[in-house]
């Protein structure tokens, strides 16, 4: 098997996994508790929480877990409106966000919040002149991803900090694609809160943070117990934070190699892509982009096919997201960049991993030229544009 889609998931790394099982049965105390046998488990979710706040210049006390990425999103919208409604009820996205901000956002318009989608351009970066225009004196709150999850295009996140703080508004970035894969610092940056998750990272699912600035005026999320200093109640998943924790350290001393490992193989992916198959468009942005990814539309075919067949050989890849790997619209992503709906559906995502090798790719793409001209052989739409090219 070639494993191509860790935009989706990663492989919980062998390290990771060793310093999580003590925690199953083992050193199993609830941290909450107050005998020493719990202070074992209390203790390792401190450690976890200060190596998640190093990746990212963060104090350990800014660190709060959630279950994952997109409660940490929901936490940050929903609260932020809530705590700041006395302030108005304006908030800034873009239009490539995930479904966790977008559909958030839709609730919260339902609730009376008034939301600006922001337009991108066709690598995927929003306008800085356009954030500006949108702002408004009732503006509380910017929401903007670090790192696309679909296109891999990385936004100027330091200077939409700058932008927002310069206006009195808080920033938000969903960086659960970014968290431990590209330089993330959320004092230069001017971030005021941040989600991420572990499962991106070669850490455990079901479990994320959300990073929340000192000052920042933010209430509970889940009500019930005085976990995460009273805001977020909930048994705390010792297992999972440590391996979040884990994760994080890991990435943390391994991200300038392993970038650049990434970065070269994903461009020998690129170059063979575009200059081997005839009418291959790359989305995202050519450098400004994740170090793992890789993302193309391929005219005349289906996506959805090409992944069925990658499949019958042992590549595995996607579409696009897999929070709408069912749906049979093409991705909102690549339709806010100016594809055509008939372009979009023959999308392709292929996400690398540091175990990832030129020899997999060179497998891949050759599998590749082969599928797609079996597919466009097939396709009318294909026989067609041959026939007018004559």
């Amino acid at each position: 098997m070639i494993y191509l889609d860790n935009a989706a998931t990663t492989q919980v790394s062998e390290a990771v996994l060793n310093e999580m099982l003590p925690f199953f049965r083992e050193i199993y105390g609830n941290p909450s508790a107050i005998y020493d046998f719990a202070g074992e488990g209390k203790r390792a979710v401190d450690a976890a929480r200060k190596q998640a706040a190093d990746l990212i210049g963060a104090n350990p006390e800014e660190i709060y877990f959630t279950g994952g990425g997109s409660e940490s999103d929901n936490w940050a919208l929903k609260a932020a409106a809530e705590a700041y409604a006395s302030k108005g009820k304006h908030i800034i996205t873009s239009k490539i966000e995930h479904h966790a901000i977008l559909h958030t956002c839709e609730y919260l318009e339902k609730l009376g919040c008034e939301v600006t989608y922001l337009d991108v351009d066709e690598d995927g970066k929003i306008s800085l002149e356009a954030l500006k225009k949108a702002i408004r004196p009732d503006t509380i709150l910017i929401s903007i991803m670090t790192a696309n999850n679909e296109i891999g295009t990385i936004e100027p996140i330091a200077e939409i900090g700058r932008i927002a703080h310069e206006n009195g508004i808080l920033f938000h970035t969903d960086a659960v694609q970014a968290y431990g894969h590209i330089p993330i610092d959320v004092e230069k940056m001017h971030i005021d809160m941040l989600s991420a998750s572990g499962h991106k990272l070669n850490g455990p699912k079901g479990i994320g943070i959300l990073y929340i600035r000192n000052g920042v005026k933010i209430r509970s999320f889940i009500h019930g117990g005085a976990q995460e200093r009273s805001r977020r109640a909930g048994t705390s998943n010792v297992s999972g934070i440590v391996g979040f924790g884990k994760a994080a350290q890991i990435a943390k001393d391994t991200m300038e190699t392993r970038n650049a490992q990434e970065t070269a193989i994903r461009d020998h992916l690129i170059d063979r892509v575009l200059s081997e198959i005839p009418y291959a468009r790359l989305n995202g942005h050519r450098t400004d982009r994740l170090p793992n990814n890789a993302n193309f539309c391929f005219r005349f075919i289906e996506g959805e096919s090409v992944l069925i067949l990658l499949n019958q050989i042992g590549i595995c890849a996607s579409s696009g997201s897999a929070c709408t790997s069912g749906s049979l619209d093409p991705s909102h992503v690549l339709l806010a960049i100016g594809l055509p709906h008939e372009v979009a559906h023959g999308s392709l995502r292929l996400t690398l991993s540091e175990d990832t090798t030129l020899e997999d790719i060179d497998f891949v793409v050759d599998s590749l030229k082969k599928i797609i001209t079996k597919l466009r052989n097939m396709s009318p739409l294909y026989e067609d544009f041959v026939k007018n090219q004559k």
